[in-house]
């Protein structure tokens, strides 16, 4: 996927969802930890230079997997190079689990099944999509994939 560094230059000035002054290792050998500042915006973690006001990277939390180290470290590792893991050191264990929860929730997929999980349950409890007010309840991507699907009402009767 390719991204234009002025747009996430200027994502990454967009109100986070958590940010934190926490240590991180990046995924080559022979890095270590260092204090950086880490702002969850979206489905990015940007992470800057405690002193700089621009990102000097940022991690696209898509097709990711974040796993607890100990009680106060936890990692980023992407499905594609599962070998190279990021590390963050968190201050407290509280802490570390609300970056976790928060990392795990802002990813696409996450909220796709979300959205596809209430849609569902919406049209069991009410027999309507609620989807199809905003005509974009036969898209693909809302629909489920394992087969099961929406029946359409049946509007003959109307």
């Amino acid at each position: 996927m390719r991204f234009n560094e002025k747009e996430l230059v200027s994502l990454s000035r967009q109100p986070s969802e958590m940010a934190a002054e926490m240590g991180m290792r990046g995924p080559k050998k022979g890095d270590v930890v260092k204090k950086r500042l880490v702002k969850l915006v979206v489905n990015f973690l940007f992470y800057f230079r405690t002193d700089e006001e621009e990102p000097i990277g940022a991690l696209l939390l898509e097709q990711c997997r974040v796993e607890r180290e100990d009680s106060q470290s936890f990692t980023i590792a992407f499905l594609d190079e599962a070998e190279r893991k990021y590390l963050f050191e968190c201050d407290s264990e509280e802490q570390c689990g609300e970056w976790i929860d928060s990392i795990i929730k802002a990813s696409y997929e996450f909220m796709r099944k979300n959205l596809i999980f209430y849609r569902t349950e919406i049209h069991r409890l009410t027999g309507k999509d609620p989807l199809e007010q905003y005509g974009i309840s036969d898209e693909t991507r809302f629909q489920v994939s394992n087969g099961l699907q929406l029946m359409p009402r049946d509007t003959s009767s109307l």
